[in-house]
Parts: C-alpha cells; sequence; structure tokens
C-alpha cells in the first residue's frame, strides 16, 4: 500500500463510532473520522468561537452540506458556551450527550411504536373465532390507516425540512442553493466524483455490518428468509417497517465509495428485524399438529432465544471495548495539551499523517494559535480554516476544490514554528520527526493498536489475554519542543 494510501484516511471496517451512542459512549468512544469532524464539529466550533477548519463541501461553490444540522446541535452548544466559558470539551461533551439522549428517546419512540404491531399474537389465543375475524379486521383497517398517516406525515416533515434547509443555507452560504440537491448529483447522478475519497467492494457493508453488529446483522439479513415461517406476524406491517434495512443497504452497495457510517440510518432497524427473527425461533419447529408448541424442539428454541441474545451481547460489549482501548488514544493524547499553556499564547500545534484522526478543534486550548498540517506525504486536499476576511461560511476560497486535488497553501513548510507535534510511531521505516530528542521531548504517549500488523480476529473483538498479546501496538505521541 502507497504511503499516500495508508494516510488518505482511517479504516472504518475496524476503526468505528458514532457521536450518536448510548450516553456511556458519548465520554469514552474515540472521535469519528476526519470527514464527519470537519463537516460538523468544526463547523460547530467555527459558529460558536468564529476559528475551525473548513472543507471543500461548505465552500458555497459546493453547497454539500445543509447548515441546518449544524443548528441542530448548535442547540445545545451555544447555552453550553455560555455555561461553561472557555472550557470547550464540556461543551463538546454536552452536544454529545444531548446526541446520546435524542438516540435513546427515538429508539424508545420506535420500540412503542411497534409494540402495536405485536397485539394480534398477544390477543388471539385467547379468543374464539369470531372474536379473531372481527378483530384482524379492525386491526388490518387500523392499521392501515397508521401506515397511511404516518406515509404523509413523514412526507410533510421531509418538505419542512427540505425548505428548511434551503432558507437557513441562504442565510449561511449568501444565496440561493439546496444542499441536498447538491449532494445527491455529487454522489449519485454522476455530477461529482466520490471515487476519489476511497472505493470498496460490494461486500464492504456486509464486512462492517457484522464488525459492528456482529450475530444482529447476520440475523437481521435472515428475516426476508424468516417471513414465510412466520408472516401471519410479520406480514406486511413489519416487513414494511423493516424494509428499508435491504434497500439502503442494496443501493450503498451500488456506489463506489463507502464509508461505514452511512449504514447510521439503518442501524435501528437492523435490531427490529434481529429482535424479530429471534422471536420467531420456535416458529421454525412448530408443525401443524403441534399446535401449542409443546415439542421438544420448540421448548429448546425457546430456550436458544436468550442463548443469542446473550451471545449478541457478550459480542457487543467485546467490540466496545475494542474500540475503546485499541482507538482511543488520540481523543486522550490531545486532551493534554491543557497542562501545557505555560509556553504562551500563539503556539502552533503541527500534525503530520495524523491529520484524519485529529479530534476536532474543541479539544485545542486557547492558548494554541493555530494547528496546520505539516508535509507527510499526502497529496489530497486537506481542510483549510474558515476565512472570516473571504465571508466565513459565505466564502468561496480559491484553494478549495472538488477533485480531491493538494493546495500548495495546506502545508506549513518551517517547521521551525512548529510548538507541538503529534505523531503516530508505528513499527514501520515511515519516518518519525519525534524521534529528534535534541529538538522534542515527549510529553504524552499512549498505544494505540496498528491495523495492518494485528491479525483481524484478535483486533476486531476483545478477548482478555489475547488482545494484548496477539495485537501489535504503535505510540501515539504528544510532543513539545525543547527550549533552546
Amino acid at each position: 500500500m502507497s504511503l499516500s494510501t495508508r494516510l488518505r484516511r482511517p479504516q472504518q471496517s475496524d476503526d468505528p463510532s458514532s457521536s450518536s451512542s448510548p450516553p456511556p459512549s458519548s465520554f469514552y468512544s474515540k472521535v469519528d473520522k476526519q470527514g464527519s469532524l470537519s463537516n460538523y464539529w468544526e463547523p460547530l466550533h467555527f459558529l460558536l468561537y468564529k476559528s475551525g477548519f473548513q472543507t471543500w463541501e461548505y465552500s458555497s461553490q459546493f453547497a454539500l452540506r445543509s447548515y441546518l444540522y449544524i443548528l441542530f446541535h448548535e442547540l445545545v452548544g451555544r447555552p453550553a458556551s455560555w455555561l461553561f466559558a472557555e472550557e470547550k470539551l464540556r461543551v463538546f461533551y454536552a452536544v454529545r450527550i444531548f446526541l446520546a439522549l435524542l438516540s435513546v428517546i427515538t429508539d424508545t419512540v420506535l420500540r412503542v411504536g411497534l409494540s402495536s404491531l405485536a397485539f394480534l399474537e398477544l390477543i388471539i389465543p385467547r379468543m374464539s373465532v369470531d372474536d379473531i375475524i372481527f378483530q384482524v379486521s379492525c386491526q388490518a383497517h387500523s392499521l392501515s390507516r397508521r401506515f397511511k398517516q404516518a406515509f404523509l406525515a413523514g412526507a410533510a416533515i421531509s418538505v419542512a425540512l427540505l425548505v428548511s434547509s434551503v432558507l437557513v443555507d441562504h442565510y449561511y452560504y449568501s444565496g440561493w442553493t439546496s444542499s441536498l440537491l447538491n449532494l445527491l448529483i455529487y454522489n449519485v447522478a454522476g455530477g461529482g466524483e466520490s471515487h476519489l475519497y476511497g472505493t470498496e467492494g460490494p461486500l464492504y457493508y456486509l464486512r462492517n455490518g457484522f464488525n459492528n453488529s456482529n450475530f444482529c446483522f447476520v440475523l437481521a439479513l435472515l428475516f426476508l428468509a424468516m417471513v414465510p415461517i412466520a408472516r401471519k406476524k410479520y406480514a406486511p406491517n413489519l416487513l414494511i417497517v423493516v424494509s428499508p434495512v435491504y434497500i439502503w443497504l442494496a443501493f450503498m452497495s451500488l456506489q463506489p465509495h463507502k464509508e461505514e457510517r452511512f449504514l447510521y440510518p439503518i442501524y435501528p432497524l437492523i435490531c427490529v428485524a434481529a429482535s424479530a427473527v429471534i422471536e420467531s425461533f420456535p416458529d421454525v419447529f412448530r408443525f401443524d399438529y403441534d399446535s401449542q408448541g409443546n415439542s421438544p424442539t420448540v421448548m429448546t428454541a425457546k430456550i436458544l432465544r436468550p442463548v443469542v441474545l446473550s451471545l449478541i451481547l457478550c459480542a457487543s460489549h467485546a467490540r466496545t471495548f475494542s474500540v475503546i482501548n485499541g482507538y482511543s488514544a488520540p481523543i486522550e493524547v490531545y486532551k493534554l495539551l491543557e497542562d501545557h499553556d505555560d509556553v504562551g499564547t500563539g503556539s502552533i500545534l503541527c500534525v503530520g499523517n495524523e491529520w484524519h484522526r485529529f479530534p476536532s478543534s474543541f479539544f485545542v486550548p486557547d492558548y494554541v494559535g493555530e494547528v496546520r498540517w505539516i508535509d507527510d506525504g499526502f497529496r489530497g486536499l486537506l481542510p483549510f480554516p474558515f476565512n472570516s476576511t473571504l465571508g466565513g461560511t459565505a466564502a468561496a476560497p480559491p484553494y478549495l476544490n472538488s477533485k480531491n486535488k493538494a493546495s500548495d497553501l495546506q502545508y506549513l513548510r518551517d517547521l521551525d514554528q512548529c510548538t507541538f507535534l503529534v505523531e503516530l510511531q508505528l513499527s514501520r521505516p515511515f519516518p518519525s520527526r519525534g524521534s529528534d530528542l535534541s529538538t522534542w521531548e515527549v510529553i504524552g504517549a499512549l498505544p494505540y493498536l496498528d491495523r495492518e500488523l494485528s491479525p483481524a480476529k484478535y483486533r476486531s473483538f476483545f478477548i482478555p489475554y489475547l488482545w494484548q498479546h496477539k495485537n501489535i501496538f504503535g505510540m501515539y505521541k504528544l510532543h513539545r519542543r525543547v527550549p533552546k
């Protein structure tokens, strides 16, 4: 693998996270990849503190991202910035907790909404034939109306959001544009070149689905096979609810540019489909002559349900522990900057091949005047600071382009200006500026899982003892220039 390819972006199959994870992960999970940071956290930081990195997607010339989504974060970020003043890390975590709570609430609402689909299963065994016919007719009519109402409500909300997005973007981009239309043209209709940012094979999402949802993802894919067996329970109502899982997977798999985060919209439905399959285990072994379901095979299948749930729970925790222990070094190392304000204001933090793991400007104290990239061989376009003199959010800087071509201005050439240096040192013949002990002193170092040298079966899931001894680790380091 070439150096430029290796530095382009982190491998999402082993290094995921979500900013809308449950509350514990809001504190302990690593921050998402650079694309998400520059496209969401950095614009938010600019709105709050008038500094932050801008990607070409936020250039008013291209306008692929809507500020409506950023304002949604600002609902919490703005009051938190007033409350915590210069403690930007607290603002960052306040927003993450807000997103985590929203995730919990929406998942709960989904669970309550789906509970009505199980209504017939609970009441049918206690009814006569006439009661069953009457209740089925009433429920079918009710569900049909509810699906129609849900569709109309969804359409109305979509139109309202689209209009709101256009109005908000008009304010920030200083011109009429539709980020949704621009995004569709770029990624789908062939108007852009998203393949420049990485292409993957057709099985990419299947591998990532198992990595992040383990057996839950496998069971979700088996839902279609279970529908004929348990069709009285799930067809057509629940089948309609979870159908976006298969439509989304098929559609996204056809796109050359793939990222694990593109699966985020269907994660809740993957859990719904898997739950339905687990609940239907006894139906696989129930036959017409065993209407009560008392056969040994049916009883065994019932016992199998908690066993499978326990297996999913263990695998999920093993995956979480692997991600936290293997990839959380960047977020912890950047926190150490808070303890070195004695260097004075106007310091420069330099980042080389680790630009894609920069955890956002929220982790950079105010005494640091700039974060600058240094040339370590990467030849793609990197984010630039928002330029207020060119118009801030309304700017269309000439150095930003949609071809992923590096700009001559993106790198700091005079490395003597660097006050701090962030590097990942691996067991490879890659250049390491921090090894010059006459220039740099290490002020923070944490182990970081070396994906390329660690076996997949040991790095993907945390297995005590084996995870520590079978995997290979580098050192994620924060250096400080030695005073002359």
